[in-house]
């Protein structure tokens, strides 16, 4: 089957999972149990890479301004978003996340862009650790650089989530020039450079600060799924070249500090948001993505917050094919709306890991022999 014919289906089908879902039924503890009331806001990215074939891939958007959700238009090639204008999550005066407090008037709230210039927007959730798959782009290419050794910290890091040791990356990349002042911060600029614009991490400090108490944190690092995907896309040495970039651009990272990168993401300890493997002891268990190694990705969750991202691979079996894809998924949807203490966020989200596996396996299962 033509590939053209194959990415409507893979859109609607990510739109029909989270509808059948219904997430504003999730119950949140900030308001004693009660459903939130709107659609949490979810931006869920998947690029498939059938054998043979060219990719495909889609965004879908969906927030209590697009409850029936939105498939976001890329441009050629697989370049950005088009028709979005990405707003950047607002942190009050307090250092509360304001838009997703309980009863957030968003009519009332000043909002920043963060990147398009189109009428309908989307206010993209703070990625919470999954910010420090980028402090992880941002060390390697410091090493490649040759401006520091590969740290001992980057394991617990990404496979851990361990917040000591990103201070000891980020205050790395401090020495190593690659995070100053806004005007010549060097690991966004190379974003940008790479087609990734909503990836930035702003205001960090020289001594490894990266939290809202540090005057970062939310406001002030962003990701979206679709540049998240696409970053995870140049970590993949399986994938084809990236159509975005001119020919001849070098890649993001030298192989073998690639491999290196992509080697820790597959140790992932986590399996708590789109997969579920971690959690199998709790109550309500419910199935999600292939854990790592199939799955080499990295999570992030807050009260507030559940992200997850990485690259599936999975080995072929007696009735399946192999599949190859990226998922990124950033939300609304943090701890404050987990069933149990033990869990990072609502059941909902492994299951629709679980869709878009199934979603994954049968356009694979589409596919013309090879």
């Amino acid at each position: 089957m033509n590939t053209e014919l194959l990415a409507p289906r893979l859109a609607q089908g990510l739109l029909q999972a989270i509808c059948d879902l219904r997430f504003a039924a999730t119950a949140d503890a900030w308001q004693g149990g009660k459903h939130v009331g709107v659609h949490p806001s979810i931006d869920l990215a998947v690029v498939c890479f059938p054998f043979g074939q060219a990719p495909v891939f889609a965004n879908v958007l969906f927030s209590r301004e697009h409850p029936d959700g939105h498939v976001a238009q890329i441009a050629p090639g697989t370049g950005s978003v088009l028709g979005v204008r990405f707003d950047a999550d607002p942190q009050n005066a307090a250092g509360e996340s304001a838009a997703w407090l309980p009863g957030a008037d968003w009519a009332a709230m000043s909002f920043q862009r963060l990147a398009g210039d189109a009428r309908m927007r989307f206010v993209a959730p703070y990625p919470a650790s999954l910010l420090k798959l980028m402090v992880a782009v941002g060390v390697a290419l410091a090493v490649d650089a040759g401006d520091g050794a590969w740290p001992d910290s980057m394991e617990p890091m990404l496979v851990a989530s361990d917040n000591d040791a990103t201070d000891a990356c980020v205050a790395a990349l401090h020495r190593a020039g690659w995070l100053t002042g806004a005007a010549d911060n060097r690991l966004n600029q190379h974003f940008v450079r790479y087609g990734l614009a909503t990836l930035q991490l702003n205001a960090t400090t020289p001594t490894g600060g990266w939290r809202n108490a540090d005057g970062a944190g939310v406001g002030h690092i962003h990701m979206t799924a679709w540049d998240t995907a696409r970053l995870l896309w140049l970590l993949d040495g399986d994938a084809p070249t990236a159509p975005w970039l001119p020919a001849g651009t070098p890649p993001l990272l030298k192989t073998p500090t690639r491999r290196r990168l992509r080697a820790v993401l597959a140790r992932q300890q986590l399996d708590e948001v789109l997969s579920s493997g971690s959690l199998r002891e709790q109550p309500g268990w419910v199935p999600g993505l292939p854990d790592a190694p199939d799955f080499a990705h990295k999570t992030g969750t807050t009260d507030n917050y559940a992200s997850d991202a990485g690259i599936v691979r999975t080995p072929p079996g007696l009735e399946q094919p192999p599949l190859h894809y990226i998922v990124a998924v950033l939300t609304s949807l943090g701890r404050r709306y987990a069933p149990t203490p033990a869990c990072a966020t609502t059941w909902r989200l492994p299951e629709l890991g679980a869709q878009v596996h199934a979603l994954v396996n049968e356009l694979a299962r589409s596919r013309p022999p090879h």
